[in-house]
């Protein structure tokens, strides 16, 4: 699923193709071993298919140090490879990030996606809820651009709470006021 990503194919366009070539490969080998008419001895010694499998075997390696280096790029967070790319190759279902948004933003335990998948407010990992200014459509926009406004809505919606707490502390008694 990871070359999958539309995000993703665009920004590795090389190693999208090289492993589409590296997935053609083994989906023909499999078909091969998969025909009746074929057993293994006949598969082994099918043209060419030990420098097949070597190429492929070649740009895989390729394809891995290529997408260290797209991960190195993105590694602004405290994720692993795994858990960023799952991140990355998930443009089309941002819903999918929830599991990991206590890594990227400091006790952001979830955010609040309607159905047609628009972000409207955060959760601390105590449950308080704190709706955004302006609801952020992560639909159509590449999973770091989008999380990078849920960034800023964040810090925006965080600074005009202690504001109005700050306001609200001049005009309420204190007991009610701390409640």
């Amino acid at each position: 699923p990871i070359f999958d990503s539309p995000d993703i194919a665009k920004q590795l366009p090389a190693e999208t193709r090289k492993f589409k070539q590296v997935d053609n490969t083994w989906k023909f080998t499999i078909h091969l071993i998969k025909n009746k008419e074929y057993n293994v001895l006949k598969v082994c010694s099918h043209d060419n298919l030990l420098d097949k499998i070597t190429e492929a075997n070649e740009n895989l390696d390729v394809i891995q140090k290529e997408l260290n280096n797209y991960l190195e790029k993105k590694r602004d967070l405290f994720l692993v490879n795994d858990e960023l790319l799952e991140i990355l190759s998930e443009t089309k279902e941002p819903t999918k990030v929830q599991p990991h948004l206590r890594k990227v933003f400091e006790n952001i335990h979830k955010i609040e996606f309607d159905d047609f998948k628009v972000i409207h407010s955060m959760f601390s990992g105590e449950g308080e809820n704190i709706k955004f200014l302006k609801e952020i459509n992560p639909v159509q926009k590449n999973v770091e651009f989008w999380m990078g406004d849920v960034e800023e809505m964040m810090k925006l919606s965080v600074r005009s709470v202690l504001q109005n707490s700050i306001y609200d502390y001049t005009q309420k008694p204190r007991v009610e006021w701390v409640v």
